[in-house]
């Protein structure tokens, strides 16, 4: 009999349809939360961090990141999805699309992540639990909660199509209001959204059928899935590759972000490279800026760097779905790019280092070996505080 031929390995800058969307390339702009929105609204400088980032050659970025109700807000200027903010987001939507490429609005709750004292509301959670970064408590998400949330997740998505965004991509890892439901450590429920993986799973779910009934095909969906939340006792790999089934089934999603990592107990988990505790500690008034300094390194873990770090655990993915997956983590030259479609992985998704160089991508087609200049110092994290940038550009 004939050998069944190798299937061809798509070539990183041709264009490539994602949903009822074609991109002009396969490389995605990560959401990087930009610190630069103003009053819950869009800003100037917001379009012009989007526009570099087109103008450079992704073949789309994503607005990072829109909460779906005030309280889901990290902090209070953040964005949150209402008819207010629909004409800012209309501007940058044009803006990335003169530069020919595509834009994304990542949205989300952020839950039990969420600063209630910024915000001046309590955050939600599956269960009453303290929050070391408000330092409040926040509060038990009651059934009514979840309905809200969920439909929040839906009016959002249906902004964005207004706005003239071309995806929508739901926030569902970091340990954010629906991945807080996913982890048995954070959740610990006893009714039917607590024990079983089915169970945990139904927030994640129901929020995207919400949002793929809002939107039908007139954008794509794309969703950002913990694969691995880095905490004992936290969801693991073999959980979320069942979830990430569910959602395949469901067929809620046209593609899969894989991430890692828990913005309330390990943040470093998905950042490799360098815990910038000092730096973290001086966007802190005191006294938490020095019990930042004294315990941060227990809570900001520094993990070796690599290329393609989460790769090893994304095959498991790979391997147990048709889905199209996008890979993240440790993509910054193009030889890593070439191996991600070789494995499978039809998009690649950057981010620290193109806010080192936001055209980088353009030289790198025009020279596949470039190298980047990101040194994975992670001193852009704390910046977000106050205009998400390189502290070395």
């Amino acid at each position: 009999m004939p050998e069944t031929p190798a299937p061809e390995v798509p070539e990183v800058f041709e264009p490539a349809r994602l949903g009822p969307l074609t991109l002009r390339n396969r490389i995605i702009k990560a959401a990087t939360f930009e610190g630069m929105s103003r009053g819950a609204l869009v800003s100037d400088d917001l379009i012009a961090f989007h526009r570099r980032h087109a103008a450079g050659g992704v073949g789309m970025t994503t607005v990072a990141y829109c909460a779906v109700q005030p309280e889901g807000r990290t902090e209070r200027n953040q964005i949150w999805m209402r008819p207010e903010a629909v004409p800012g987001l209309r501007r940058l939507a044009d803006a990335v699309h003169a530069e020919g490429a595509a834009v994304s609005a990542q949205i989300g709750h952020a839950g039990p992540v969420a600063n209630s004292r910024s915000n001046r509301v309590p955050s939600l959670a599956p269960v009453g639990m303290f929050n070391p970064q408000s330092m409040q408590m926040t509060r038990r998400a009651t059934e009514d909660d979840i309905r809200r949330v969920t439909g929040a997740h839906a009016t959002a998505a249906r902004l964005a199509i207004e706005a003239g965004f071309d995806a929508v991509e739901i926030h569902l890892g970091h340990n954010y209001f629906a991945s807080s439901f996913l982890s048995p450590r954070i959740n610990r429920r006893e009714d039917a959204y607590g024990g079983s993986l089915e169970n945990r799973a139904k927030v994640a779910r129901a929020v995207a059928r919400a949002v793929r009934d809002e939107v039908g095909d007139r954008v794509a969906v794309l969703a950002k899935l913990n694969m691995d939340d880095g905490v004992r006792g936290g969801l693991r790999p073999d959980e979320s590759v069942q979830v990430a089934r569910w959602l395949e089934a469901d067929g809620s999603v046209d593609a899969l972000e894989l991430t890692a990592g828990s913005s309330l107990l390990n943040p470093m988990y998905l950042f490799r490279g360098d815990a910038p505790v000092k730096e973290f500690a001086a966007t802190f008034p005191q006294p938490q800026r020095l019990g930042v300094r004294l315990v941060g390194k227990r809570f900001i873990r520094a993990y070796p760097y690599e290329e393609a770090y989460l790769l090893e655990t994304a095959r498991r993915f790979r391997a147990a779905l048709g889905l199209p997956l996008v890979l993240l983590g440790g993509i910054t030259e193009r030889a890593t790019m070439d191996l991600a479609m070789a494995e499978g992985f039809p998009f690649v998704a950057m981010a620290r280092a193109l806010l080192r160089e936001p055209d980088l991508i353009d030289r790198i087609k025009a020279e596949p070996a470039t190298p980047s200049l990101c040194v994975h110092c992670n001193k852009c994290m704390p910046t977000i505080f106050s205009g998400t940038h390189c502290v070395l550009a």
